[in-house]
């Protein structure tokens, strides 16, 4: 394939929301996405950077995406999370996601992160090969657990 990785910038926000919703719909989500290309712009590259994106290019369209973000471990000190690692459809099967998970990697190395972790759908069988065959762990007896905006706010009224 033809591709170049680099690191993302602003204006690849909109293609890169895109890959987003592509994901979504391919896990069954598609209304789940509520971030904006404003969100993505303020959140990526604003005064407080709160991810790392690196996209995949060829002939001027994103293909692919992987962002990440710092996080602590109190086992084992910083860690980064990769959110998303998105190929697009039409591409897949050919390397990219490797070539993806190749820069997640080197740019966590270069950190000196102790670990990267992230999170496969348990359903999606072809995406745990592919990890487990990159080496990672999958590790199948932990469960996920989430407070989402709605999750939050009872929470906090609970509190009164």
């Amino acid at each position: 394939m033809d591709y170049s990785i680099r690191e993302a910038q602003k204006e690849d926000m909109e293609q890169v929301l895109e890959l987003v919703q592509e994901l979504a719909d391919f896990e069954k989500e598609s209304n789940a996405v509520e971030v904006t290309e404003a969100d993505l712009i303020k959140d990526g590259f604003g005064d407080k950077k709160l991810f790392h994106c690196f996209v995949a290019e060829k002939n001027d369209k994103i293909i692919g995406i992987a962002l990440v973000y710092p996080r602590y471990s109190t086992w084992k000190g910083p860690v980064i999370h990769l959110e998303d690692l998105i190929v697009a459809e039409t591409m897949r099967g050919g390397g990219l996601g490797t070539a993806l998970l190749d820069e997640v990697v080197k740019y966590g190395y270069s950190l000196g992160v102790k670990r990267i972790s992230w999170e496969v759908l348990d359903w999606n069988e072809p995406a745990i090969k592919f990890y487990e065959k990159q080496g990672a762990k999958v590790m199948r007896d932990w469960d996920v657990v989430q407070l989402d905006e709605k999750g939050i706010k009872n929470y906090m009224e609970s509190l009164d």
